[in-house]
């Protein structure tokens, strides 16, 4: 079935005001530039067909944030299943942990951010560059605000330590 203008341009609209922000939450949790396009792709795909009109525009974006976690937390799941089975036939499945600054830059914190555990890295992101709430980051990574607390937390702990490292 065809859109209508109206719906077109409301989409359009909806994907150059959330698309920056999600690609940024995308590659920060994948580490892969051409991965977080296509995540974020497909997380408006699935969005825009599950988004009614009758819902706030105020919230698309929390939507949009949580399928983009999910559909990087199953692609993760796939991709170690497929490292497994890899390793199992005595192959070896390169795990690239190197993260690239979107702004070009090779920087010691995102050096260190790539090393979190994905959990814990989005919460860093979404808390520290997207400026979110700790409820807001609950409702994206599906866990409590108490659980946001103990991943910023213990993310935080982690890059303070591996920057100090880094300075002596």
């Amino acid at each position: 079935m065809p859109l209508g203008d109206t719906t077109r341009a409301r989409w359009d609209a909806l994907y150059r005001a959330h698309a920056p922000a999600a690609r940024r939450l995308a590659f920060v949790l994948t580490r892969d530039e051409s991965v977080a396009d296509d995540l974020v792709q497909d997380a408006f795909v699935r969005v825009l067909g599950r988004f009614r009109g009758d819902r706030s525009p105020e919230s698309f974006a929390a939507y949009l944030r949580t399928t983009v976690v999910n559909l990087a937390r199953s692609r993760a799941r796939r991709r170690g299943r497929e490292r497994r089975a890899l390793e199992i036939e005595g192959g070896r499945a390169r795990a690239d942990d190197t993260v690239a600054d979107p702004a070009g830059r090779d920087d010691r914190v995102w050096t260190a951010l790539s090393e979190l555990r994905p959990r814990r890295r989005a919460a860093v992101f979404l808390r520290y560059y997207e400026g979110l709430s700790h409820a807001e980051i609950a409702t994206a990574l599906d866990c409590s605000p108490e659980a946001v607390k103990s991943l910023l937390r213990h993310g935080l702990a982690h890059l303070r330590r591996r920057l100090e490292e880094e300075e002596t």
